[in-house]
């Protein structure tokens, strides 16, 4: 497996030593392109918090963390009583060990279903979310609530990112995105980051239409060696797809 880097110091450092430490189950690939995502928004100029739900042990989470600026703050939010309740207390052990070693980081115990955008803002003042990452409970009735409260406290120009899409053990999932989608015809998945295993499955990267051609651009460029030639076809119009071997189907 390829070791891509994100081009954030504090990341790949991370990513290199430290992100298989921490239990879970989010793949250093699509970490490395979410942090990358992060980096080009910084680039150009795009603040912001990030968010997300369902941290489990902190191993995601850590690395969007470095990626942030000064003056930005990242939630992690979990219910932490999954697989026991002592996942907070090793959340907090991971953080302290490879995260930050600063204030950046807000660890907060609650039902996403029952959080607003602007209990985001209270946690986090000044500014929205540039980067959310949605990986909670998967049941329809959580995943739209995910990410309506997402788009909620989402920047204009910031990104959602939903893990486990197309994952063999969720195949429903996809339906609810789909429906969120058709009644936000605004926004679109621009990016497909593809699945390292069965466990590690792939994300979807969503943002507001205008703002499509800016991400994958920046993407292609960054990682023209993981693009897949043929893309993601949504009928309306096609997703860049990014894979570790984007190889073709070959017929003998």
């Amino acid at each position: 497996m390829t070791n891509i880097q994100s081009g954030i110091p504090a990341v790949d450092r991370y990513l290199d030593d430290g992100y298989l430490a921490v239990r879970g189950m989010s793949s250093r690939f699509a970490a490395a392109i979410a942090a990358t995502t992060m980096r080009i928004q910084s680039e150009n100029g795009i603040a912001g918090h990030i968010a997300e739900i369902g941290t489990f042990e902190g191993r995601f989470f850590i690395a969007l963390a470095h990626a942030l600026a000064p003056g930005e703050r990242g939630i992690g939010i979990d219910h932490f009583e999954w697989p026991d309740p002592g996942v907070i207390h090793r959340f907090k052990e991971s953080l302290a060990h490879f995260g930050p070693k600063d204030d950046r980081a807000i660890v907060l115990k609650a039902d996403s279903r029952k959080l607003t955008p602007e209990r985001l803002f209270a946690l986090a003042p000044g500014k929205r979310v540039r980067f959310f990452h949605v990986d909670g409970e998967h049941t329809p009735e959580h995943l739209l609530n995910d990410m309506t409260l997402a788009y909620g406290a989402l920047d204009p120009k910031g990104v959602i990112c939903l893990d486990d899409m197309l994952h063999p053990g969720y195949p429903l999932l996809a339906l609810t995105v789909d429906a969120f989608l058709r009644a936000h015809p605004e926004l679109r998945v621009f990016c497909i980051v593809d699945r390292e295993d069965i466990v590690a499955a792939a994300k979807f990267m969503i943002c507001r239409s205008e703002h499509v051609a800016f991400y994958e651009d920046a993407l292609m460029r960054a990682f023209p060696q993981h693009v897949w030639p043929l893309g993601a076809d949504f009928l309306a119009y096609k997703a860049l797809v990014l894979a570790i071997e984007p190889r073709l189907a070959k017929i003998d």
